[in-house]
């Protein structure tokens, strides 16, 4: 449209151009007619002008023409200059309308392109919901009527006595919690044994390899050897209060070399000995040197004394640690640091660390480590059971409904 619009100005102008050229011409063609009625109106005087004045007369009749021909020459080259300017002017004008308007649709066509995607993501979004919603529901719905299934066959085809099976496996269960998780083999073995009973109360031949099973557990679980922990744990805190008031060894000093005592002579010539022997006898009343060679290991200082007594009751707790933890090499390593040490600074000649090295060592002796079971063989066999009979169940619910 633009375009054929630019055509039709284009002609207009060169219309308007070529219609002045026209009044141009016409506006010079009287000025020439009546020059040249001028021209023939002197011709046709009877004066007879002379040769060079006839010369003259043509010469500036020539100059005059070719000044009017460079006037009208230079009108329109002014003329069409100034439309072609104007036209030039116009159609830039014309070309940054279009490419303002490209730019416009290019921004509108990306807006556009923008929203539809964010329409289109929101739409995702929202089916991707919905059909999550929808999924989860379907699977509870389908939970329920699993369940529902399984309680209707249940009922149908429960045994009287089967809830006694039901009970068994929740105690062969719960003794193998007892067993792995709390290392209480009494309380394990008690449990499989009232399990044991419930399967026998049941009477049913087809269970007797799950008997042999759980018999092979119980008689294992009896040959693991039971470790009183809570007694040693409280020997060990008596241990740890008694540390407190345990006597310190004195300093060691090493024996005195015999001194031979000398006595005084009756005889007059050894006055002078006898007088230094008696001199001596004297001032031992007084003071008394003796002479000592050897090491000497002097008394700890009351911060010693304290760090010492708290290093023990920390390798204690490390040992009642141990005891839970069925550590054995630690227990057994912090009982002996304990020894030593007491052996080392305390008194010996005491009656309260003679027992306390004595306990120390009894208990050292006691082994706390204790091979478990890996596994219980009758606790897979019964659910194996279990299993095999609620399908039985469930199968001859489902069959009798088909039919």
């Amino acid at each position: 449209m633009t375009s054929k619009n630019n055509d039709q100005e284009n002609n207009d102008k060169n219309l308007s151009a070529e219609t002045a050229s026209a009044t141009l011409a016409e506006k010079n063609a009287p000025k020439q007619e009546s020059e040249s009625k001028k021209a023939e109106s002197t011709l046709a005087q009877p004066s007879k002008p002379t040769e060079p004045n006839k010369a003259e007369f043509e010469e500036k009749q020539g100059k005059r023409g070719v000044k009017l021909g460079t006037v009208a020459i230079i009108l329109s080259l002014i003329f069409g200059g100034a439309l072609t300017y104007k036209m030039l002017e116009q159609q830039s004008e014309y070309q940054a309308q279009i490419t303002q308007l490209q730019r416009q649709l290019e921004q509108t066509q990306a807006a556009m392109q923008q929203e539809l995607n964010q329409v289109k993501q929101e739409t995702i979004e929202k089916a991707t919901t919905v059909t999550h919603k929808a999924e989860v529901v379907l699977s509870q719905q389908q939970k329920s009527i699993e369940s529902l299934q399984l309680a209707i066959a249940d009922v149908k085809g429960r045994r009287p006595n089967d809830w006694l099976l039901a009970e068994a496996d929740y105690l062969v269960k719960l003794a193998g919690r007892k067993l792995f998780l709390e290392h209480d083999v009494e309380s394990a073995t008690q449990l499989m044994e009232s399990a044991d009973q419930r399967i026998a109360a049941l009477n049913d031949p087809s269970l007797v390899n799950l008997r042999k099973a759980m018999a092979n557990d119980i008689t294992e679980l009896r040959t693991v050897p039971l470790i009183d922990r809570d007694g040693l744990v409280l020997r060990l805190t008596a241990l740890q209060q008694q540390v407190s008031n345990l006597p310190l060894a004195n300093a060691l000093l090493p024996e005195a070399a015999a001194v031979e005592k000398k006595h005084v002579s009756e005889d007059i010539a050894n006055w002078q000995d006898n007088l230094m022997t008696s001199l001596k006898d004297f001032s031992e009343n007084f003071i008394t040197f003796r002479t000592r060679d050897g090491n000497v290991i002097p008394l700890l200082s009351p911060q010693q004394h304290f760090y010492l007594k708290e290093n023990i009751k920390a390798k204690l707790e490390t040992a009642i640690k141990a005891v839970y933890q069925e550590q054995g090499e630690i227990y057994i390593t912090s009982l002996e640091t304990a020894e030593e040490w007491t052996k080392a600074f305390f008194n010996q000649d005491d009656k309260s660390v003679k027992e306390f090295i004595n306990t120390l060592n009894q208990l050292s002796k006691v082994d706390i480590q204790v091979e478990y079971p890996a596994k219980l063989e009758s606790q897979n066999q019964l659910s194996d059971v279990i299993r095999e009979r609620l399908r039985r169940d469930v199968t001859t619910m489902t069959g009798t409904e088909d039919k």
